[in-house]
């Protein structure tokens, strides 16, 4: 196994079995975003990129008690098939993945299970289903008297304070889609991924402000607020 290694998909069976026999990876974090256009100057994956650099990070800090499961790229983007290059799934069978992901985990004994977003998109679809998806294990456990789960949904833009935006952001709407709080972010995390001489071409207010040290800022604070939640549920 490579040390610190957390991604599930790179783990050999004996290293995830003999890491749970540990009592190791108590938790995951199941990324998900989206492969869609960011108009002409970010690339097509600044959704799942984002969400899986915060998982990823979260993880490093907290090793060795979360895993990252393999991340969902491919989100629910109808609304943006007009441009080309965009792929979408449809709600019913992207949810029905999601939780079969989430049930594959609980099975083998990870009893605490965040579903980290980076993609607005999903948000209304995921948030329907949650009561239900957190019912059906919640009831599950009763019948087998087994442990309860706790499964949480967050946009990782969820846990940046909106006082740390308004602070940072010449333009206070956020995440908003490739403008000033999403572009900042790929400056830090990705910075080959941001066309910049196609910036000038956009009509997004502030994007021009965009700059990776408030990439930096609003990241990091994303991860302490993850960080927290993982740890909340790991306590409980």
């Amino acid at each position: 196994m490579g040390e610190r290694e957390f991604r599930l998909e790179r783990l050999t069976r004996r290293e995830f079995r003999e890491a749970r026999e540990a009592g190791h990876f108590g938790a995951a974090i199941l990324a998900t975003g989206s492969i869609e256009q960011h108009l002409e100057h970010l690339a097509m994956d600044q959704d799942i990129a984002s969400s899986t650099y915060v998982a990823e990070s979260v993880a490093k800090r907290l090793y060795p008690n979360v895993a990252v499961a393999v991340p969902m790229a491919v989100g629910i983007s109808e609304h943006h098939m007009k441009h080309p290059g965009t792929l979408t799934a449809k709600p019913g069978s992207w949810l029905a993945v999601l939780f079969d992901a989430v049930e594959s985990l609980v099975r083998v004994g990870v009893k605490n299970v965040l579903l980290l977003n980076g993609h607005g998109g999903n948000v209304v679809p995921v948030e329907s289903s949650m009561r239900q998806w957190q019912l059906f294990f919640k009831n599950s456990a009763a019948a087998t008297g087994g442990p309860k789960v706790d499964l949480r949904f967050h946009s990782y833009w969820d846990l940046v304070p909106k006082e740390v935006v308004q602070d940072v952001l010449f333009n206070e709407h956020y995440p908003g889609h490739a403008g000033e709080f999403e572009t900042s972010i790929m400056m830090k995390v990705n910075p080959d991924s941001v066309r910049r001489d196609a910036m000038g071409e956009q009509d997004e207010t502030g994007l021009a402000e965009s700059t990776a040290e408030k990439g930096r800022v609003l990241i990091d604070t994303a991860i302490d607020g993850v960080t927290g939640v993982v740890e909340e549920m790991l306590a409980g």
